[in-house]
């Protein structure tokens, strides 16, 4: 019986001390500091060219708990810090490799140096420190220690120059030199820098030619580029005539074409190479009997220049029930690349995005697609 009664005393005990750390609250701590360990070799020259990684060691700030912490590094040329860089990329554990290219990269702002020729080329002390910050929490980041790096050389490092992810047209026909109301182009499904768009370039109200530039972003910000920083394709010289006008490109042919910019890169220069193509786009798949090529009698009715941009274009009616597709053709990219559907009256091009959903078509339907107001509709 003893027994018994000394095990159920013991679970009633255990009960209790359970539900005592229920009660019990985690109190968040603003840490004061913590420390960063002086690395092993700090002593040696770090040459950043040839560094690979550089390893860097801590201890978590004393939270009240054991948190998740995010670590970041920064970097100085003196030790109060009264100027520093923040190094790309941050870290979740205590030991971390960070690579040499980024805090050369770093280097290259801490000093300032706009062109090789400012950039130090002998080792010099370089001073460290970490950041430490906890996701979804109110607390201010915390500070650790500073640690001097005594010869580190650095180097004229530069960011890799990406292609742009976007592309506008502007002009007198497109969005009156307005940028707010400039065409946005459609990137090329797996063409990095490569864009395309059904640009109506007829005439203005005055019966002036339409003259147009393009930029990747949407400002007069010193990168748009005219007619004197492209090269133009055979095709698109015999078919648009464009030429130059003060800067512009002018068209000397008025007319609706599939507007196609592609930029490749010179060294770290962008190259831009402009192509007009023919108005032609298709209807495939379910909706046509499920026949995938560009058909010609598949082939949408360009609007008449005298309707202005803002007509439609019309397909041939669908020949069964199904999935629509349609698109546009530039060469060298399957159809898909350049696909496009209607969702709720608004036009979506595919672009660089995945599978469409699927919109359902009848027999005797057809597609109506309004390129400069990018909407549409099935009826």
């Amino acid at each position: 019986m003893k027994k018994i009664y000394g095990f159920t005393f013991f679970l009633i005990s255990l009960l209790f001390m359970v539900g005592c750390q229920e009660d019990e609250k985690i109190v968040l701590q603003q840490p004061d500091s913590f420390v960063l360990n002086v690395p092993k070799y700090s002593s040696a020259v770090y040459d950043l060219k040839t560094a690979g990684l550089v390893e860097f060691s801590t201890n978590q700030p004393n939270y009240g708990f054991t948190a998740a912490t995010i670590y970041s590094v920064q970097l100085s040329l003196t030790k109060n810090f009264t100027e520093f860089v923040d190094v790309p990329g941050s870290y979740n554990k205590v030991r971390f490799y960070v690579p040499a290219e980024d805090i050369a990269l770093a280097l290259v702002a801490l000093h300032k140096a706009e062109v090789e020729e400012d950039y130090p080329t002998d080792p010099h002390p370089l001073f460290v420190r970490l950041a430490a910050t906890i996701d979804d929490s109110r607390l201010a980041p915390v500070y650790s220690n500073v640690i001097e790096l005594p010869r580190v050389k650095g180097y004229f490092a530069l960011e890799p120059v990406q292609l742009p992810e976007e592309m506008y047209i502007i002009g007198n026909v497109a969005g009156n030199w307005d940028w707010n109301n400039a065409t946005e182009m459609v990137p090329v499904y797996g063409a990095p820098g490569k864009f395309w768009y059904m640009q109506y370039l007829g005439q203005t109200d005055g019966g002036d030619n339409a003259q147009i530039k393009f930029n990747y972003a949407k400002a007069w910000n010193g990168n748009e580029f005219g007619h004197g920083q492209v090269t133009f394709g055979d095709e698109s010289v015999t078919l648009a005539a464009p030429s130059d006008e003060g800067g512009n490109i002018k068209i000397g042919n008025p007319g609706w074409y599939i507007v196609v910019v592609t930029t490749s890169l010179d060294g770290r220069d962008y190259k831009f190479k402009v192509d007009f193509l023919k108005p032609e786009a298709y209807i495939k798949g379910q909706i046509i009997g499920d026949k995938w090529d560009n058909l010609a009698e598949f082939k949408f009715a360009v609007p008449d220049l005298s309707l202005g941009a803002d007509a439609d274009f019309v397909s041939p009616a669908f020949t069964n029930d199904g999935e629509i597709r349609a698109n546009i053709q530039l060469p060298g990219q399957e159809w898909w690349h350049t696909e496009f559907l209607v969702f709720d009256g608004v036009l979506v091009p595919r672009g660089t995005g995945g599978d469409q959903d699927r919109i359902q078509g009848k027999a005797g339907q057809r597609l109506y697609i309004n390129f400069t107001k990018r909407t549409g509709k099935i009826e």
